[in-house]
């Protein structure tokens, strides 16, 4: 009876460790904002993740920098949308392995764009499973589909 209590409590605090799905998308959402900040130097408004099941969508709000937007406004967008091409080359790897640490989960793919026009980057992440969180039922699970034929 013993065994079976502690083995109980060991289960209740093992999911007491984990975070809830807000949480996550929390911890995430600061993550991305701080690491736009490290690596580009510019805070974005605002960093929105919305984890859905085995996906993330991450949309971060003014993250145009400074000089790009200096850029764009002389005349040379297209200068702009060359190098922001770049840059989401450059930091998608990074990205990639912070968003793997913070869901504890490997990264499948990673789709990453950026707008001048909105001042906005999107991401959409697949990963390779939905991640472990203390409300799963939280987590929109993936629709199932039936064969009608």
């Amino acid at each position: 009876m013993y065994k079976n209590l502690f083995f109980l409590k060991a289960i209740a605090m093992q999911e007491k460790l984990k975070p809830t799905c807000a949480q996550l998308e929390q911890t995430l959402s600061q993550r991305v904002d701080d690491f736009w900040h490290t690596h580009l130097g510019h805070h974005p408004s605002k960093v929105t993740c919305q984890i859905l099941g085995d996906k993330i969508a991450i949309v971060i709000d003014n993250s145009v920098t400074q000089p790009e937007q200096f850029l764009a406004d002389s005349g040379k967008g297209n200068l702009v949308e060359r190098m922001r091409f770049n840059l989401d080359k450059a930091i998608h790897q990074q990205l990639q392995n912070l968003i793997e640490e913070v869901v504890d989960i490997p990264v499948i793919d990673l789709m990453l764009h950026s707008s001048l026009e909105t001042s906005r980057t999107s991401s959409i992440v697949v990963l390779a499973a939905v991640p472990m969180t203390r409300n799963p039922s939280a987590l929109p699970q993936e629709q199932q589909q039936t064969d009608s034929g």
